[in-house]
């Protein structure tokens, strides 16, 4: 069975973001992809973004939720992807969330102590997310659209495209 070819990034999710969007960018020396109020990506190579912040004030905060929101590893294809996909859906094993992000189609995990981990292929190359990123857009819509891997799947097994089932929804609509 596919495994993921590399660690893809961190969401913090914090009270303070400014300090911690400043801090963050100076460690790392890395530029802010995208960034508003509520969310930012940050990145130090070519990746789309290597850490994210949510700023989730203390009052909107469930116990235990300060800290890291999840980690990412990417896939190497859609065929991978959905491979992990079905393999864990038969195991009983179900994503609470899938979306597509633009830049990454992702499922989202919750581990036996709520851990959250998303499994992801990249939708589009490096430099295509990073200009998506800084694109009205995103702006408009910076976390994604949900989408139901069943249907992806079986639409791909029906001869779908991977470019088809990768394609951002609104772009192909």
């Amino acid at each position: 069975m596919p495994s993921p070819i590399k660690f893809a990034h961190v969401v913090l999710r914090t009270a303070r973001f400014d300090e911690m969007l400043a801090w963050w960018t100076n460690v790392l020396e890395a530029d802010v992809r995208f960034g508003n109020d509520f969310i930012a990506f940050l990145s130090f190579d070519d990746e789309h973004h290597r850490v994210a912040m949510i700023n989730a004030p203390l009052r909107d905060q469930e116990v235990g939720r300060a800290g890291v929101d999840h980690v990412a590893y990417t896939y190497a294809s859609v065929d991978d992807q959905f491979a992990t996909y079905a393999r864990l859906k038969s195991q009983g094993v179900e994503p609470y969330w899938m979306i597509h992000h633009g830049g990454t189609l992702s499922a989202y995990y919750r581990d036996p102590d709520g851990n959250q981990i998303e499994l992801q292929v990249d939708a589009m190359s490096m430099e295509d997310t990073d200009g998506f990123m800084r694109s009205p857009l995103f702006a408009a819509n910076p976390i994604g659209i949900n989408v139901d891997f069943d249907d992806l799947i079986a639409r791909y097994e029906g001869g779908a495209s991977e470019a088809s089932i990768l394609a951002y929804p609104v772009a192909s609509a």
